[in-house]
């Protein structure tokens, strides 16, 4: 049962730190982060599509392939896909209310979804996404899932650099940087006192 409330306890926290990263600090100055998170900024900077369903449907698939060949993973990250979905649409009158620079928005954004990501993954649950697909790839090497999650988002903002500009892929790539290296940070700090 505690377990159980741990894993809730990790799903809300870490869904509330990124719904405000990504709205309060990402959104005002059209700045991504990356994997599926990135791919539905975009359709939410291109069409106004909401960017917590889009989210959710962008990951469709890799859960579908977590329910047929590790339906651990399915059942570890389904309800924090949901979550995070609903926290990131929830939270959207954010993107009004904090009048930071650029660069201030970069570090506590990237911040705020780092810290939300490690604490998640730290239970073993995820926003689905690619952050799930790092989770396979990790299982099945020995490479940490921060530095995983680091170099997919990586290519996703190398992806759309033609779509952001200059100035807006430079900093969505300060932003994935920041990520990574927290969540790797987070993940690994726990590896070391486990041991």
């Amino acid at each position: 049962m505690i377990y159980i409330l741990e894993k809730m306890a990790a799903i809300i926290i870490g869904s509330l730190l990124i719904g405000v990263g990504i709205n309060g600090f990402l959104v005002p100055y059209h700045l991504l982060d990356g994997g599926v998170t990135g791919i539905a900024l975009i359709l939410h900077y291109y069409f106004g599509f909401p960017t917590g369903i889009g989210m959710f449907l962008l990951s469709l698939p890799l859960f579908i392939f977590a329910w047929f060949y590790k339906r651990t993973f399915f059942y570890n990250n389904f309800l924090g896909l949901i979550i995070v979905s609903i926290f990131i649409d929830w939270l959207e009158p954010l993107r009004t209310q904090f009048l930071f620079s650029i660069f201030t928005s970069v570090l506590l954004g990237g911040a705020l979804i780092g810290i939300g990501v490690g604490v998640m993954l730290l239970n073993n649950v995820s926003s689905g996404g690619t952050d799930m697909l790092a989770q396979f790839i990790s299982a099945a090497s020995s490479l940490n899932i921060g530095v995983i999650i680091f170099l997919i988002d990586g290519l996703i903002v190398v992806a759309g650099f033609n779509v952001l500009g200059l100035k807006a892929f430079l900093f969505s790539s300060l932003i994935i940087c920041i990520i990574g290296m927290i969540t790797s940070l987070i993940v690994k700090s726990h590896k070391i006192t486990e041991d």
